[in-house]
């Protein structure tokens, strides 16, 4: 049981049980299945955006062009099938691989430059999205095939979403790699030093683009998503997808400067996220004050992270001094 309270998503789960019945207790459309229904598909897209950039986070990196290669794929996915008429599994096929090659682009230069991943992210950014408008030319895409259409919108039983499954999946695979395999040590062991990382053989080049081709192919499945959800492609997917994609891994536990990430965790802080939007929607809160709950949520979550770091340079000092 000691060991059960120590996991950073014990008191995340505590929070989700007993906030979500306090929800239900003074509203209880909040447990409809409708709004279930509605807060699955949030909590869905969002999981597969917070895995993109948490394990970013593990390295000790940030990830600012995220929303723009979700974005830039969902544009080429869409109009693959829309302007060619490509078929699905083509087209996913090669969202998949631009999705890599973003990925690829940012860990590479990343590396080769020494420049942090912040501004080389920065500047993708505004390239990814660049590309994104001048392929639809600010206009969207609306030629999705129905089984597109079924798979964003149909439900497997009462208010489950079919929607969740992929996102299930990859959240069940991170945990794997973060947990069970050397790449995922390696990475956390990179983002806790540098140095004592390469020592130990590590190489530093094949982890930062390893973080971020993976990021890159978790921001291209987002992207795919969000359009089987909304029944077509958009050039604005992906742009409200930054905030919420640091909030979760730092509610769940993350360290921003890198070496700790917590999949579970960072499930829940997607589902807390969520779960907090919609009770505001549903307490009839103007949506101007949503966007600024999550700004603060955001600023919370920094200085508990720093209070983290604190407390790790704290326990290191003293196991130094002994």
């Amino acid at each position: 049981m000691s060991a059960l309270l120590k996991k950073d998503w014990f008191g995340l789960g505590l929070v989700l049980i007993f906030g979500s019945i306090l929800i239900s207790l003074f509203k209880p459309a909040f447990i409809s299945p409708f709004n279930l229904y509605v807060l699955m598909l949030s909590v869905s897209l969002m999981l597969v955006v917070a895995m993109s950039q948490m394990i970013i986070i593990a390295i000790g990196q940030m990830n600012l062009s995220v929303g723009a290669i979700g974005g830039l794929v969902a544009i080429s996915f869409t109009g693959l099938m829309e302007v060619y008429s490509m078929s699905i599994l083509p087209a996913i096929l090669i969202g998949l691989l631009i999705g890599l090659a973003c990925g690829f682009i940012n860990g590479y230069i990343t590396v080769k430059t020494g420049i942090s991943a912040f501004i080389i992210t920065l500047a993708t950014l505004y390239i990814f999205k660049g590309m994104n408008l001048g392929i639809t030319e600010a206009q969207p895409f609306y030629e999705i095939p129905e089984a597109v259409k079924f798979f964003g919108n149909a439900k497997i039983f009462g208010p489950i979403p079919y929607l969740v499954i992929i996102p299930i999946i990859i959240t069940v695979l991170m945990w794997i790699l973060m947990n069970r395999t050397s790449l995922g040590r390696y990475m956390l062991a990179y983002g806790n030093n540098v140095q004592s990382s390469e020592l130990i053989g590590i190489s530093s080049t094949k982890i930062v683009i390893y973080a971020h081709v993976i990021s890159g192919l978790l921001a291209a499945i987002g992207g795919m998503l969000v359009v089987c959800r909304l029944q077509l492609g958009t050039p604005n997917i992906g742009d409200s997808w930054l905030l919420p994609s640091f909030a979760a891994p730092v509610i769940g536990g993350a360290i921003l400067a890198g070496g700790k990430v917590d999949v579970i965790a960072t499930a829940f802080g997607v589902i807390l996220v969520s779960i907090i939007s919609q009770a505001l929607v549903i307490f009839k809160i103007d949506p101007f004050f949503v966007q600024i709950f999550l700004g603060f949520m955001i600023l919370l979550a920094v200085f508990i992270n720093r209070y983290r770091e604190y407390r790790e340079e704290r326990r290191t000092k003293v196991f130094s001094d002994e």
